[in-house]
């Protein structure tokens, strides 16, 4: 750890600033970002910060150019290709860390591929060479079968699943034989450090029904949420709520004007017709704007399961009625 790290209650006050930049205030979330797991080779990059990060962000902030512009060089509109571009910048330009590799994929012998290293970076804080896994992901509680299962929002994708994978093996690539030799022929030596850095945020269901029980092997200061099925949005008040693309799942949003409520009233409709969850964020007056201060997703009514021919779902919503919000 960094001695000379940002202290906790600083790096949290990054999410409260009123950022100009978007991308400055995804920069800003990154900072602090809490991890989704305590297990494994796990990181938190807020103890890598130095002392001068509020003024390096409001630097860039003013002058967004250089963080633009690496963005700009991410070809692909998925969230996850984002972060990783974000986090790219945020050890070389950022903190001044040295990437070695990046997104390389490591082949056998005969030409099959054994995975894929993230980053390979010098730890000047440690003094170290490390190899870097990172995701960011979003999953919501849901019992299924008598256990809780937490859901990516296409139903797909399951914490425990991935977080295995994540610890089992990408993180345990670079330690493999066939691996060290092709490092070595790329003139890297020596043993590579795990870390694995995995923020994101859990959402439990909002009901009066008990939420889903978390593993142990989550971390307790992980970032929070709630969902909800779309016929529960009748007893709720959404006017100060905001749709949110990505990658504005990143920290906690912020705009200068008040929500409008019919761009939310079309985004939540669409949920429903076009049977893809959505995340809002209800937003609060701070300053001369408004800032996030709750974050829901709201799924299709037949959410995690497919819709069926008449438009019901197979997997009834629960019967209790939200606590108004």
């Amino acid at each position: 750890m960094n001695e000379n790290a940002l202290p906790d209650h600083q790096a949290l006050e990054l999410l409260q600033q009123p950022w100009q930049t978007p991308a400055v205030r995804h920069l800003a979330w990154l900072c602090q970002a809490a991890p989704l797991v305590d297990t494994g080779p796990v990181a938190c990059p807020r103890n890598w910060l130095p002392p001068d990060t509020p003024s390096r962000l409001q630097r860039l902030d003013a002058a967004p150019a250089p963080l633009l512009a690496a963005l700009g060089q991410c070809q692909s509109r998925r969230l996850g290709h984002y972060f990783e571009t974000l986090y790219r910048f945020f050890l070389e330009q950022f903190l001044g860390w040295r990437v070695l590799l990046s997104n390389t994929a490591i082949r056998a012998h005969d030409g099959r591929t054994l995975g894929e290293l993230d980053l390979v970076v010098e730890n000047p804080l440690s003094n170290r060479l490390e190899h870097h896994e990172i995701a960011v992901k979003f999953y919501l509680g849901h019992p299924q079968g008598g256990a809780n299962q937490w859901l990516g929002p296409n139903a797909q994708d399951r914490l425990d699943l991935k977080t295995e994978r994540m610890v089992t093996h990408q993180c345990t690539l670079a330690q493999r034989p066939l691996t060290r030799e092709w490092l070595a022929a790329q003139g890297i030596h020596g043993p590579l450090a795990p870390v694995l850095v995995m923020p994101g945020m859990l959402f439990s269901p909002l009901t009066e029904q008990p939420h889903p029980t978390l593993p142990d092997w989550v971390n307790p200061g992980h970032d929070r949420g709630q969902w909800l099925y779309h016929h529960q949005l009748s007893s709720l008040e959404t006017d100060h709520w905001v749709p949110l693309d990505k990658p504005d799942w990143l920290g906690l949003y912020q705009q200068p004007t008040p929500p409008e409520p019919e761009p939310t009233r079309a985004a939540l409709a669409g949920v429903a017709a076009q049977s893809r969850p959505r995340p809002f964020a209800l937003m609060t007056p701070r300053g001369n704007g408004f800032i996030e201060s709750r974050r829901f997703f709201v799924v299709p009514d037949h959410w995690p399961g497919p819709p069926d021919d008449a438009g019901r779902s197979d997997h009834p919503a629960p019967d209790e009625t939200p606590p108004a919000g």
